[in-house]
């Protein structure tokens, strides 16, 4: 007997494991498990995926729907992981809880890196692990080292086909292949979603912003992020827009919506607030909107890759500033939608829809910004990052990198060439350090 548990924690991934499986990514299977993670700060009172609308739509690819949740109960998902002395333990507590028995089992999960993903798989030592990625995230480097006992199970990378051309650069340093989920099976799939929009309200061709809750993750402050979505409504209306639609992120508390209800009041614009958790690609499906505005969310090349809307962005400048430390993850998000999306305030660009690079050069600059965020993980990429580097030594180039960060890894952009020794002369690095403890000591 094999039984395959699918792990999730969104409908989106729902949505691509539906996709994946009416597509026959995987292999057939005496019963399939879909293991439903509510990775929510608070858990308790957050609704999980399998109450959100449009579920039970997706509900019938699978045998049984359990919760992660209620079986580790009362740790977290995102927080615990087993010790390694209690894994036979867990792995024979979870058999019991879920009905296993000796089946072979075999795991799709999402963020391998992280838990849960990474605890179900050391649970389950020596099952085959697939990864799936439903965002932009996978055309960066694994974030933190693996343990080659899990990396090494790892078969391939499901991956939608956001950027077409653009390779995954997740769990390439253990050869790992990426593979796509098909289009047509995924919008097929959102495509039964989209008829359960009862609640939300009737627009035909508004601009759509989309929220992301950005404070929530210390990448901005509350009143930035306010601010930023005050910036999409405004260009927005600059271009022409009467009609608006705001997407809020589930989680974002009410207050967030108050200061751009003022400002489109102020402007004289019909704004509707969504407050209907909803897919951004079943409103695509409904609306259509005219412009599709964000920051670095997934959705907005869903929008232009998937639907063909006309998009723009908002605010990555201030991103590729504040994200720290430089291998945050979000970093390759934010460099590919800047790099490749049109900016909201660029009348011309947003209207032709005309992109800032090609897909060769965007893979050359993700992989360099990716040695650069993870050298230790991907030292292969070392010496064509140089090379990258050097031949686009401008302005536009080096404001996805720090210059400290090339600095510390002797990278062309770093210091000037003559003091190029300086990174590797512990000396120099010691007397910096004294010079700081000094500086910290007369300001107090």
């Amino acid at each position: 007997m094999t039984t395959q548990i699918f792990q999730a924690s969104t409908l989106y991934g729902t949505a691509t494991l539906a996709a994946a499986l009416d597509s026959g990514c995987f292999r057939p299977a005496d019963r399939r498990i879909l293991l439903v993670c509510n990775n929510a700060a608070t858990p308790e009172t957050t609704p999980g995926l399998e109450v959100m609308p449009g579920f039970e739509r997706l509900r019938d690819r699978f045998d049984d729907v359990l919760s992660y949740n209620e079986a580790i109960f009362p740790f977290h998902p995102g927080g615990w992981a087993p010790r390694p002395d209690d894994l036979p333990l867990w792995e024979r507590y979870l058999r019991h809880e879920w009905r296993l028995g000796d089946d072979d089992v075999e795991m799709a999960v999402e963020s391998i890196q992280v838990n849960p993903s990474l605890a179900l798989a050391q649970i389950f030592t020596g099952a085959p692990v697939t990864v799936y990625a439903d965002g932009l995230m996978s055309y960066g480097p694994t974030r933190n080292k693996i343990d080659p006992l899990v990396g090494t199970r790892v078969d391939r990378v499901l991956h939608l086909d956001l950027v077409p051309g653009l390779e995954p650069l997740l769990l390439t340093e253990f050869g790992v292949p990426g593979e796509i989920v098909p289009t047509a099976a995924f919008t097929k799939v959102l495509a039964e979603l989209a008829p359960l929009g009862d609640g939300l309200p009737e627009a035909e061709e508004p601009a759509l912003l989309l929220g992301q809750y950005l404070s929530a993750l210390d990448i901005l402050t509350a009143e930035q992020e306010e601010d930023l979505h005050v910036r999409m409504l405004e260009g927005a209306v600059r271009l022409g827009h009467r009609t608006v639609v705001f997407k809020p992120h589930p989680t974002a508390p009410a207050r967030f919506t108050r200061t751009l209800e003022q400002e489109a009041e102020k402007l004289g614009v019909d704004l509707t607030v969504l407050d209907t958790p909803v897919l951004a690609e079943v409103l695509y499906q409904r609306m259509r909107p005219a412009l599709v505005v964000g920051c670095f969310s997934t959705a907005l090349l869903t929008a232009s890759a998937l639907y063909g809307l006309p998009v723009a962005r908002v605010g990555t400048d201030l991103l590729l500033e504040r994200l720290t430390p430089f291998e945050n993850s979000n970093r390759i998000p934010v460099t590919v939608v800047d790099a490749l999306l049109p900016e909201l305030g660029d009348e011309a660009a947003v209207t032709a829809q005309r992109r800032g690079t090609d897909v060769e050069a965007l893979g050359a600059l993700v992989r360099a910004v990716g040695f650069a965020m993870q050298p230790k993980i991907l030292p292969g990429l070392r010496a064509e990052t140089e090379r990258y580097l050097a031949g686009n030594h401008d302005q536009r180039t080096l404001r996805y990198f720090k210059r400290k960060r090339l600095t510390s890894l002797a990278l062309p952009g770093g210091i000037p060439a003559q003091l190029s020794f300086i990174p590797r002369n512990a000396t120099v690095r010691r007397m910096a350090r004294k010079a700081r403890g000094l500086r910290r000591v007369v300001r107090r």
